[in-house]
């Protein structure tokens, strides 16, 4: 496996940001920003859906304890409702930079969308450049740790829900359209947290009637 690039910019304090829970049927989508030292490298970094869970949580305490700074966004089903998932993505992309302790002055984000992040600065917006990188959680270090970050807090988050709710298997599924999953909506209907916008049941019907 090829070790990931430190860095886009040159010479700029670098986030990187990447998104989960985009194609779930139940829960909010989570993000992640992390901004790692200049010098940063971690041949173990890689693109959290090429790990097993245990090295994703072996490698989350790992970007804690290295990184500059990181915070994670979430954006609930209300709202991924509301204004649709890929403008969800991206306020939960944004909710994450807001919390940075330390202000990027670049961001590289995973995809192909995103939209101008510009926070108020003394009464006034700050544009910050941004470059989206297609799978860039496989070449960029900062965005391989934000997707660590992101799906771990979402893994944690579907897990407590589960205990709620155990019949719809989101300790197995986190929420992804699994066979199981639509069965349960099925038998069960649906819960508060399950996405209403979505096509739940897989019948290329919206599940407003549950």
């Amino acid at each position: 496996m090829a070790e990931l690039q430190s860095h886009f910019y040159e010479g700029l304090v670098e986030a990187g940001c990447d998104e989960a829970g985009r194609g779930c049927l139940a829960g909010s989508v989570y993000a992640a920003a992390v901004i790692l030292p200049s010098d940063y490298r971690n041949a173990q970094l890689n693109d959290s859906k090429q790990l097993s869970a245990a090295k994703r949580y072996e490698l989350r305490s790992q970007i804690e304890h290295d990184a500059v700074a990181w915070a994670v966004g979430v954006v609930t089903p209300e709202e991924i409702d509301r204004i649709n998932i890929l403008n969800a993505s991206i306020l939960a992309m944004h909710r994450a930079l807001d919390q940075l302790p330390i202000r990027p002055e670049a961001i590289i984000v995973d995809g192909n969308r995103f939209k101008p992040y510009r926070p108020m600065v003394d009464g006034s917006p700050l544009s910050i450049p941004h470059t989206c990188i297609v799978k860039g959680d496989g070449k960029y270090l900062s965005i391989a740790a934000a997707s660590i970050l992101a799906k771990t807090y979402r893994d944690d988050y579907m897990d407590r829900l589960a205990q709620e709710y155990p019949q719809y298997d989101w300790l197995s599924n986190k929420g992804y359209p699994t066979k199981k999953h639509r069965e349960a909506i099925r038998q069960h209907g649906i819960t508060p947290y399950h996405r209403k916008s979505y096509n739940l049941l897989g019948d290329g019907q919206l599940s407003f009637d549950f």
